[in-house]
């Protein structure tokens, strides 16, 4: 049996002191954890909230100065913005380019003389108005519209010649057009400051010989007049002028046509032609230069210096 003195008992009273006393042994209560509303700590951590949100927004200087900086950008880049639209006359030039070269080589392939027609703007006067549905579907093509042609073939008897088209009408792109200047003698377009010197246009060869608008349904009487350029069956260039090379300007801008109100089809009428911008022809030219002895076909512009 054990008989705690008053010794004993003030010891062990002394050691669970020493032990309350301690913080890492304290017991933690749900009540401490709890924080009243009004206490420090509590307002002091709304108010670092508080701060938090200010920090996001925006004051009005830091927003006029975000717009005045956007604007200043904006001003830069436009012009290089500019420069980033479809340029319609250099992709006229490169579409007739390959179908220039695409001449070439049919009358190559079919070792025979290609004819490549254009239509001028007046090719429908001869037209009578009895055969004007004939041509109808050509009217809104003028100054556009090109297609190949053969007059005989390989396996033709002698004396017997089929003639026929090897494409159906196509046109340049929309944005360009070959000016009146190239299929009329007046007015004459001269060119400058490009690396062949001063360049005057001649115009296209022309032609009654070619069953106009198809082999099979041509106006017969009288035959409609075409303009024209032909390689033969080596390639080599035999329209235009003696001697000289063929050359094809492109003018930027838009052609309209005259319509019908109610069914908009394309009426017999002199083209509006506005070319955008004023000049552009002569004084920015682009144009095909096809040579006479080889046939092939580039692209000349006008220098800039």
């Amino acid at each position: 049996m054990i008989v705690r003195t008053d010794q004993h008992r003030n010891a062990e009273c002394g050691m669970r002191s020493a032990e309350c006393s301690l913080p890492h042994h304290a017991p933690r209560t749900t009540q401490s954890l709890i924080r009243t509303p009004h206490s420090p700590s509590s307002v002091a951590g709304l108010r670092r909230v508080d701060a938090l949100r200010t920090s996001l927004a925006f004051t009005l200087l830091e927003l006029l100065t975000v717009i005045a900086i956007m604007g200043i950008v904006a001003a830069i880049s436009m012009p290089t913005l500019r420069g980033l639209k479809p340029n319609a006359k250099a992709a006229a030039t490169r579409d007739l380019l390959d179908a220039v070269g695409r001449a070439r080589q049919l009358a190559i392939s079919q070792r025979t003389t290609v004819y490549m027609v254009f239509l001028s703007t007046n090719f429908w006067a001869s037209v009578p108005a009895g055969q004007m549905t004939k041509v109808q579907p050509l009217l809104d093509k003028q100054l556009l519209g090109y297609a190949y042609v053969c007059l005989r073939s390989v396996g033709d008897q002698p004396g017997q010649h089929s003639p026929r088209y090897l494409s159906s009408w196509r046109t340049l792109p929309q944005g360009a057009y070959i000016p009146p200047g190239k299929f009329w003698p007046a007015p004459v377009l001269t060119l400058t400051n490009s690396s062949l010197g001063t360049i005057s246009i001649p115009q296209f060869s022309v032609t009654n010989n070619i069953p106009f608008p198809t082999e099979d349904y041509p106006v017969t009487n009288p035959p409609v007049t075409l303009s024209y350029i032909a390689f033969d069956g080596t390639g080599q260039l035999i329209s235009g002028r003696p001697g000289q090379p063929e050359l094809i300007p492109l003018s930027e801008g838009s052609v309209s046509f005259a319509r019908d109100p109610k069914t908009k089809v394309a009426q017999p009428g002199l083209p509006q032609v506005n070319e955008l911008p004023p000049g552009n022809t002569v004084d920015n030219f682009s144009l095909v230069y096809i040579d006479r002895l080889t046939g092939r076909a580039h692209v000349e512009r006008r220098n800039v210096q």
